[in-house]
């Protein structure tokens, strides 16, 4: 039965992606996020499917899917490992989608063709070390020099960043309070003046490198600018409008291999002569666990859909994010939980889901965050 109203396409794209992800992710998910490697053979064979460039259209290089294909995509990557679906998302839903939604022709041809074949990997500068979730209050300046900007500062918690060929970064180029005097810029890697610092050490996620970015009177080409000078913020909040619906997938995926071990381990293990699923204090929480994924993954499609069909999602996004987040974090806790002290173990999968499901409480628009934006678009600005 097709309960989630899925087309034939979407169907056959979701069944492909879940043996790929279980065939040739899960079984090696353990070993990536204990030696903390970019998993650099797996992105290789993600960009030999077409994944690489999945939501863009073909003249680009890309596959053509539509939004919920790409929740999909991330919700089975992620389910088999938080790490390969973190980098993943990275790169086709923050530095590509800025480049293909506000770039130019010329920028596309160059720069998005490169994304959507994996010849490069993209990352998405934001966040700065005195920012956080005041991401208008950008400190790094851009210049103007001639035919370049000159640009210092720095941007940190960039996934990918040591591994990155490319990134889209925004500077200040003005003084305009707030956002108004944030610009875009798309950097290559090998560009004088940057430099990657060392892959940050995290709680979860080990096998997706984030690094922070240091610019020292960085040249970058005029025509990198993406759209026009003070757009910047604006070009990279609608992308994360999009973007949210995808951190929920990804948290989502997490949330079910938890859940899915959860469940495995409550019918094998046995205590007092019977397997610990008959005991009501398992069974609670994994019904609980197993309704507030259910309900994550409607919020997911829902707001999936309203993007494909060209519709705002702000609201929709961000509560799919929020409750995603919040529910994968949640069921990972449970499963700890029911699997006692060997939950606590490394080398028992729960715990690296229990990590890696923390992330999304904070990663593109804390929870906080999410409450906020969720108010605002309930009660409208009221000041």
């Amino acid at each position: 039965m097709n309960k989630y109203f899925l087309s034939e396409e979407q169907q056959a794209f979701h069944a492909e992606v879940r043996r790929f992800a279980d065939d040739r992710i899960a079984p090696r998910a353990d070993a990536i996020d204990e030696a903390g490697e970019f998993p650099t053979e797996i992105f290789a064979e993600l960009a030999e499917l077409g994944y690489l460039g999945a939501p863009y259209p073909e003249e680009w290089g890309g596959a053509g899917a539509d939004a919920v294909m790409v929740a999909l995509l991330l919700e089975e990557i992620s389910r088999a490992s938080g790490s390969v679906g973190s980098s993943l998302n990275a790169h086709i839903s923050l530095a590509s989608a800025v480049i293909y939604h506000h770039g130019s022709e010329a920028q596309k041809r160059k720069y998005l063709t490169q994304l959507t074949s994996g010849q490069v990997l993209g990352g998405f500068g934001l966040t700065e070390p005195t920012g956080g979730s005041d991401a208008a209050a950008c400190r790094t300046r851009a210049r103007r020099d001639g035919r370049h900007y000159r640009i210092d500062g720095a941007k940190c918690f960039n996934t990918n960043g040591t591994v990155n060929g490319l990134f889209v970064i925004t500077a200040r180029t003005s003084d305009e309070p707030g956002s108004r005097g944030v610009s875009a810029f798309i950097v290559e890697r090998d560009t004088p003046g940057l430099d990657v610092g060392p892959a940050d050490r995290k709680m979860g996620v080990h096998a997706s490198p984030t690094a922070t970015l240091y610019f020292e009177d960085m040249p970058v080409p005029a025509e990198n600018m993406i759209g026009e000078e003070g757009n910047g913020f604006r070009q990279f909040a609608a992308t994360l409008d999009w973007g949210r619906v995808n951190v929920a997938a990804l948290a989502l995926g997490i949330g079910q291999a938890a859940l899915a071990a959860a469940i495995d381990y409550a019918k094998e293990r046995r205590q007092f002569g019977q397997p610990i699923g008959a005991f009501q204090g398992i069974q609670w929480p994994l019904a609980e666990a197993a309704t507030e994924l259910e309900a994550a993954r409607l919020l997911v499609l829902n707001a999936a859909r309203m993007y494909d069909a060209g519709m705002p999602i702000k609201l929709e996004s961000s509560m799919a994010k929020f409750h995603a987040a919040e529910a994968a974090l949640r069921a990972a806790g449970a499963a700890v939980e029911i699997f006692g002290g060997y939950g606590y173990m490394r080398g028992y999968p729960v715990e690296r889901y229990y990590r890696d499901a923390k992330m999304y409480q904070i990663g593109e628009g804390t929870s906080q965050i999410q409450r906020l934006v969720i108010a605002r678009e309930l009660l409208g600005r009221l000041s």
